[in-house]
């Protein structure tokens, strides 16, 4: 695969993982969390905040890997 396309693909697939992730954090947030107080509030951004990296990291390295050697 052409590093160009490689790049783009990977730049799409960032974009729209934070794009669906803030969207399901934030209906979480509202489904389950009305009713809780700040500190519930505080520890579920936090770590939602957080958890995206994980995806977002095997995005990441699927891109610098290097191409495999042409037969």
């Amino acid at each position: 695969m052409p590093i160009r396309l490689k790049k783009l693909i990977g730049t799409v697939l960032l974009v729209l993982l934070v794009i669906v992730y803030a969207i399901v954090a934030t209906i979480v947030a509202v489904a389950q969390l009305s009713q809780s107080g700040p500190l519930a509030h505080l520890l579920f951004f936090l770590l939602s905040g957080l958890v995206w990296v994980l995806p977002a990291m095997g995005i990441i390295k699927w891109l610098i890997l290097e191409p495999g050697p042409k037969p």
